[in-house]
């Protein structure tokens, strides 16, 4: 275990000893003891991991000498130990954030030993949770989080860069499944803000008659239910960063609310009368034209002003070209270790066969056929026949690359041909051609059911 570095400030030496003595017992603990605030001071440099005062030395009080240590450094722990027992001036030592206050008695090297080792513990889970947000922080780097090497891609990362270095609000607009909440994630965790929360809220998913509730928080006694108080996402968010999915849906009674929130920075639980201050990075996602919404009358104007900050529109998996490839390994092979099945290629014919397709569902779809292909599969390869387009996508979504007319009337009549079982009257009257065309096309074997 590492080693734990003790400061103990304390002017009488016969009792500074004691606690040195009493401390060192545990190997671990490297201790310096100084008799003066200001010989703790100079020293701060070593920086300790933990500092004792008395509460009465010969140049600075407890109180004085607390607060220019915090100067120093806010995150060192300190215990205060005093020969005066009043409530009030423990309460006050408690209030201005020391970690523990111990009266000089029979019972304080007993009562240091088990607070040092409570402090020493709570640091470790500190430095743990550190760790642990620096290597989100990385996981979340644009290359990393987001597959694909594309020049529509490319773009994506330079507006990505330019959001992470301020803390303008941020839209991100696309189709469904192109990937908006990583994108809100890798902002927010190559930000300034990345060691508070990253706080998501799908609108579409809250009852609207919960969404204040949910969003703002509320007091005990509010509504029927509100048995506690709550807070509210935005509060959970509290100097880090808000991510509102799906925003369109948002009721416009509650966008006002939202606004005045924005507007003021501030943020009133449902039933509380106390203004709450906040220090919020705002990301929103929509799969709609918000300015589409606002000329409709379903979205406020002044609201859409205030969320637009940085627009970035996300590009569907169909315009970024061989980057379905790269997802298509990194899923596979992300599918394949956590199902134990060792490594499995992909065949020519399967590659043309995912490159030929339009993805209506995007990223998402993707890795859905990957990880039902790898199933699929005989485990060491997957071939074009092992990969199955959902049959709920009835939208024509082949058209990618450029092709003659005719071709694309093939495709077209061949994929109605096959929705409807090969029903070549059901088909006719669906494209509106005649039959005699559909039957001129399987004679001339022109398609093949």
């Amino acid at each position: 275990m590492a080693a734990f570095k003790i400061f103990i400030v304390e002017d009488d030496p016969w009792y500074g000893e004691i606690l040195e003595y009493h401390l060192s017992l545990n190997p671990d603990y490297i201790i310096s003891r100084y008799t003066t605030g200001k010989e703790c001071l100079a020293n701060l440099h070593k920086l300790p991991d933990l500092i004792t005062i008395d509460f009465t030395l010969p140049d600075f009080t407890g109180d004085v000498l607390f607060k220019k240590i915090k100067e120093f450094d806010s995150h060192i722990p300190m215990i205060m130990i005093s020969g005066q027992d009043e409530i009030a001036l423990a309460v006050n030592m408690l209030k201005l954030g020391v970690n523990d206050y111990l009266i000089k008695d029979e019972n304080t090297k007993d009562l240091l030993w088990n607070a040092v080792i409570n402090i020493r513990e709570t640091s470790k889970l500190r430095e743990q949770v550190e760790y642990l947000k620096s290597e989100l922080g990385q996981k979340y780097s644009f290359e990393k989080s987001i597959k694909g090497q594309s020049p529509a891609l490319q773009k994506i990362f330079s507006l990505m860069d330019k959001a992470a270095r301020t803390n303008i609000n941020v839209s991100i607009t696309g189709e469904t499944g192109t990937g908006k909440e990583v994108v809100a994630k890798g902002i927010h965790y190559n930000s300034d803000r990345k060691k508070k929360n990253f706080v998501a809220v799908n609108m579409a998913a809250i009852p609207r008659e919960l969404i204040e509730s949910e969003l703002f928080g509320h007091e005990k006694g509010a509504f029927t239910g509100a048995i506690a108080r709550k807070a509210g996402k935005f509060e959970e968010a509290n100097g880090g960063s808000i991510f509102l999915d799906e925003i369109a849906e948002l009721d416009l009674s509650l966008q006002s609310k939202l606004l005045r929130v924005l507007q003021e920075r501030e943020v009133i639980r449902v039933g509380g009368n106390e203004n709450l201050k906040l220090d919020v990075r705002l990301i929103v996602a929509t799969n709609k034209n918000l300015l589409e919404e606002v000329k409709a009358g379903r979205f406020r104007e002044d609201l859409y002003y205030r969320i637009m900050g940085l627009p970035i529109e996300l590009p569907s998996l169909r315009e970024r070209g061989n980057d379905i490839l790269i997802l298509t390994r990194h899923f596979l092979d992300d599918f394949s270790k956590e199902n134990k099945m060792g490594n499995i290629l992909l065949s020519a014919g399967a590659k043309e066969k995912l490159m030929q397709y339009g993805y209506p569902g995007n990223v998402r779809e993707l890795k859905a056929v990957i990880d039902l292909a790898a199933v699929m599969s005989d485990g060491v390869e997957i071939t074009d026949a092992d990969i199955n387009f959902s049959s709920t996508n009835t939208d024509v979504t082949f058209i990618v690359e450029e092709k003659s007319l005719r071709h694309y009337t093939c495709e077209i009549v061949k994929f109605f041909l096959k929705k409807y079982d090969n029903d070549v009257m059901v088909t006719a009257k669906k494209l509106d051609i005649g039959k005699s065309t559909i039957y001129k096309m399987l004679q001339e074997k022109e398609i093949e059911v």
